[in-house]
């Protein structure tokens, strides 16, 4: 729906009026020297900013035609102030800035490390809507396993986590503050663009054509995507006619039409689970590179060709990876971790279900999968801490967060609350957890208390050693279990 925003205040217009032809130099010269700021996440300390809370993000992206040259973009934000602000910062690099405004009124702006700093002409008063207009570049060039930006063989795609939605595009770039979303997406006619969310028109202008695409559900920053490429859009329904929305390279469509259509069974099973999928549409979008990874961005799920032509992926393990991201749906794009930090309930629950899955459908045993894990845990605790303390990523390799500990580590936790608290009890938990937290975000805390309200026991002593331990406590109800050092540590951990 469209964000109606309210007139700026009188006194403020009518001091804007007056100073925009001086002030913005004057108050840039009289305030101390501009530095990143963060709102203090242990693992991305300079992630996010304090004093605002965007509610809406329109871009505008025009794409050459050529994915090693910057798109043009306009990025525009509607944000409610929280606290007085004489500055704003934004999260954003690889970009080139041109202009900014601040409610129409031309503002200032410099960089310093990966934040741009905009100096409004004249401060702004908490309790205000402001927006925030910048003119940019968006360069789809550097080093691959920087995120952003995905080069696919025929395109682009977008691979934001954890940290990288500001090399895309100006925003408040951490999941604690989640937004609304319209796209358009300029592309020459011969291409498709396709992002998050539904269609809202389509503007052909000969040699271009203009794609719109808008959310109905806010979504953190890392889970934004966009496809621009010689694509093809499938369509089909899912549950209760969930319009399901594919995008592959129009010369795959065939060849991946077997696994397209096990998306609404899979859907299916997952509400089965937890309840109805949070948004309004879903599907995956199968991008022709080599990304190492899968990723679960909100309703347009990205994954590499490779696992779906690959032959030594047999079929039942690329259903469950299907499955891995589809639960993020639930479990990281609908409920949304409020710290980077809580990451374990977003892999932890996707790495449950995606075992589960494999469970019932090809008849792998998830105990089974479960001791491996719980044999290899006091290892993957060693190298990474504990499921809820997390160690930080390796400087300059972000993605090195997403350590075996996140996945089945933290599944291993799930498995061990199940056998502490009942199959029963442990499915309305599930079923709570997202239907109280949906478009939201959460943290341990809430996950943990409300465990606690549906065992009807305070569950303090056991979260307490399965989250925070360094050494992986007893296994309820399999006291034979036992750690080892594992066999094997990843040493290229993958996003999703």
């Amino acid at each position: 729906m469209p964000l109606v925003r309210n007139p700026l205040p009188r006194a403020r217009w009518l001091r804007a009026a007056v100073l925009v032809a001086a002030s913005t130099g004057l108050v840039a010269a009289a305030l101390p020297a501009p530095a990143p700021l963060g709102i203090g996440d242990p693992l991305f300390p300079h992630l996010g900013n304090p004093g605002y809370d965007v509610l809406a993000y329109d871009l505008d992206l025009t794409y050459p035609g050529v994915n090693t040259k910057p798109l043009a973009a306009v990025t525009r934000i509607d944000a409610l102030v929280t606290e007085d602000l004489e500055r704003l910062n934004l999260d954003f690099t690889h970009g080139t800035v041109s202009a900014v405004t601040v409610d129409d009124l031309p503002a200032s702006y410099t960089s310093s490390g990966e934040d741009l700093i905009v100096t409004p002409a004249v401060p702004i008063d908490a309790g205000e809507p402001v927006e925030i207009t910048v003119t940019h570049t968006s360069d789809p060039t550097g080093p691959a396993d920087t995120g952003g930006w995905v080069r696919t063989g025929d395109g682009l795609a977008m691979a934001n986590q954890a940290d990288a939605a500001h090399r895309v595009f100006p925003s408040n770039d951490h999941p604690a503050d989640k937004a609304y979303f319209t796209f358009r997406i300029t592309a020459p006619s011969a291409l498709t663009a396709v992002a998050n969310g539904l269609p809202a028109g389509r503007v052909d202008h000969g040699a271009t054509t203009t794609w719109t695409y808008r959310t109905r559900h806010p979504m953190a920053t890392e889970l934004a995507q966009v496809s621009i490429g010689s694509s093809t859009v499938v369509h089909r329904s899912g549950p209760g006619g969930l319009p399901v929305r594919d995008v592959v390279r129009t010369a795959d469509r065939e060849l991946m039409e077997p696994w397209l259509r096990k998306t609404p069974g899979q859907l299916e099973w997952m509400e089965q689970q937890v309840g109805p999928y949070p948004f309004e549409t879903y599907g995956v979008l199968v991008a022709d590179a080599d990304t190492g990874f899968e990723l679960e961005t909100q309703t347009l799920s990205l994954f590499e060709r490779g696992l779906f032509t690959e032959p030594r992926y047999p079929e039942w393990y690329v259903d469950s990876i299907m499955v891995h991201e589809l639960a993020h749906q639930w479990f990281g794009d609908s409920v949304t971790p409020r710290r980077w930090s809580d990451l374990w309930l977003n892999e932890g629950h996707a790495s449950w279900y995606e075992a589960l899955y494999a469970q019932e459908k090809a008849g792998k045993s998830l105990e089974r999968r479960m001791k491996a894990a719980y044999a290899a845990s006091d290892e993957w605790r060693a190298d990474g801490g504990p499921p809820a303390a997390p160690e930080p990523p390796s400087p300059g390799h972000k993605i090195s967060l997403f350590r075996p500990v996140v996945y089945d580590g933290s599944a291993l936790v799930l498995y061990a609350l199940r056998q502490e608290i009942g199959t029963e009890a442990f499915r309305r938990l599930e079923r709570r957890w997202v239907a109280d937290h949906r478009d939201s975000t959460a943290t341990t805390a809430d996950f943990t208390a409300l465990a606690g309200e549906i065992a009807g026991r305070d569950l303090t002593a056991f979260f307490r050693d399965w989250l925070y331990a360094a050494k992986t406590p007893p296994m309820p109800g399999h006291p034979d279990w036992r750690t080892r050092p594992a066999e094997a540590a990843r040493t290229a951990p993958k996003p999703g």
